[in-house]
């Protein structure tokens, strides 16, 4: 892969890399750094040590190609009630601790800024959620380009609530409502959509300093594709009013080969410890585009009502599935599914994997034919770059925005039929029945022509994907224009021209 330079420019471009510390956020943009260190920048991640045990041979595995990249680690304070070695936010993570979490992490900004001063970087990449480094990069003189979660799309729906509050005009919550100001008229809930917007919460404020830093910020970076949204990429440009660039899909570009596929997004430990040989040979055993992936994220945390009910529906639905059901604890739900887990695979019916799986790798194999998700972002773009069509599964966030993405504007999904936005910590009343669950299951792998066009146009998208990080593509056009302006800054910087004399 060619390395963008500047022509006449002796030093190479040096960047901090600064993730968040849930797996949503950190594995995202770890690849990010990853693609741009692949293209002849010097990059520096810091983070702290559980949360680069989460991709450290990956890391690895890049310096020993020649990159010039690296991790650098710092201890996260000690604040009362948090118990040692809790570093990370994901599912199984009580709200009290992750905002404990969130204690720790605003005493590292004097640590943040000492390391920003040491390592002298020509610019930083920081995710949304460390909005206090805009400030530091201007200390230093320096580009900050901020990291952004989720779709353009959707950040343009929730600036549309936020401007025109076109929620408050309807009476009850389950009356829908359309949002203006978008090229696509999305019609949604007031249930639907994310609390902060009807009450103000702690969120609300923490939203409100994101979103200060993103217009103060030089440019915002994104991991998804021209193609796959690309009007909602030039109407975000408006809204905030600053540069941003979509470099994605980032795990494809920079995840090419086995071993990183494998690997990526968790530490050897948990890759050696999952049982790899077994759901691979189950897979192997099955026929093309046959079986259902069905995955909801790392900050998935069904009640034990909600998992007996996927279980049901996925044995009923009539077709095979490999169920990522992550790290459940002791209780009845944990013991009702390793009793279903025996009985399913003792029928060669399904395949759950407990705990983190290499996601990738099961993308990529030919017997999967669709996925059930929780629209993350992550798995969304993985899932389009897969060309696998998809049943849509909202839960918190903005995943009921990229719903209407999937279904209305791209038609490359089917609903479930998800009411309720919940948050990532309370699950609320709301119970999905196993029926709705293996009808859902039934359109995505139905062989009507209906459900046949709709993999035509993922199919289609998955083709414009793999293009978009090629040479001449737009993510690498993308890419290379971030890092050509980097440069351009760096090179004003140690040569500023001379005032012109006064008259």
């Amino acid at each position: 892969m060619e390395s963008f330079g500047v022509e006449g420019e002796s030093e190479t471009l040096k960047a901090i890399f600064l993730p968040f510390v849930s797996p949503s956020h950190l594995v995202p943009v770890v690849d990010i750094a990853r693609i741009f260190a692949m293209h002849g920048v010097d990059v520096t991640i810091i983070t702290t040590p559980a949360n680069a045990a989460v991709f450290q041979s990956s890391i690895d595995r890049d310096a020993s190609r020649g990159r010039s990249i690296r991790t650098h680690l710092v201890k996260l304070p000690h604040v009362p009630g948090l118990p040692e070695g809790v570093e990370t936010v994901n599912a199984s993570t009580p709200m009290d601790i992750a905002l404990k979490v969130g204690e720790a992490l605003s005493l590292l900004r004097p640590q943040f800024r000492q390391i920003f001063h040491q390592l002298n970087p020509d610019f930083i990449v920081s995710d949304m959620f460390y909005p206090s480094t805009v400030d530091a990069a201007a200390e230093l003189g320096i580009p900050r380009l901020i990291y952004v979660g989720g779709t353009y799309f959707a950040h343009c729906a929730m600036d549309s609530l936020e401007r025109f509050e076109p929620h408050k005009k309807v009476d009850s919550e389950d009356e829908s409502f359309f949002i203006p100001g978008l090229p696509y008229n999305l019609e949604i809930t007031r249930s639907q959509i994310p609390e902060r917007f009807k009450t103000p919460t702690e969120f609300s404020y923490i939203m409100k300093k994101v979103k200060e830093s993103e217009k103060k910020s030089y440019g915002s970076l994104f991991k998804s594709f021209y193609a796959f949204e690309g009007p909602y990429e030039e109407l975000y440009r408006t809204i905030v009013g600053t540069k941003s660039w979509n470099v994605g899909p980032v795990s494809s570009w920079v995840n090419q080969d086995v071993s990183d596929k494998r690997s990526r997004g968790h530490g050897k430990e948990e890759e050696e410890g999952n049982g790899k040989a077994g759901w691979l040979a189950w897979l192997d055993s099955k026929k093309k585009g046959s079986v259902v992936y069905v995955c909801f994220g790392s900050m998935n945390n069904f009640p034990d009502t909600q998992l007996v009910e996927i279980a049901h529906g996925l044995e009923d639905c009539g077709h095979d599935f490999l169920w990522v059901v992550g790290k459940i604890n002791e209780g009845e739900g944990r013991a009702f599914l390793e009793e279903f887990g025996k009985r399913v695979e003792a029928s060669n019916k399904g395949c759950l994997i407990w705990g983190w799986a290499p996601q990738l790798l099961i993308l990529d194999h030919p017997a999967v034919g669709g996925v059930m998700t929780h629209c993350g972002m992550n798995t969304v773009i993985e899932t389009v770059d897969a060309g696998l069509p998809m049943v849509t599964w909202p839960l918190f966030a903005e995943q009921f925005f990229n719903e209407r993405l999937l279904v209305d504007v791209l038609k490359i999904a089917v609903p479930i039929g998800a009411k309720k936005w919940k948050s990532w910590s309370d699950f609320g009343d709301e119970i999905m029945e196993r029926g709705k669950i293996g009808d859902a299951i039934a359109l995505l792998m139905g062989e009507g022509e209906e459900c046949e066009e709709m993999r035509r146009r993922v199919k289609a998208l998955s083709q414009e994907a793999k293009k978009a990080i090629q040479i001449g593509g737009s993510s690498y056009n993308s890419l290379k224009d971030v890092i050509q302006e980097m440069k351009s800054f760096k090179l004003e910087k140690l040569n500023p021209k001379d005032e012109k004399p006064l008259a």
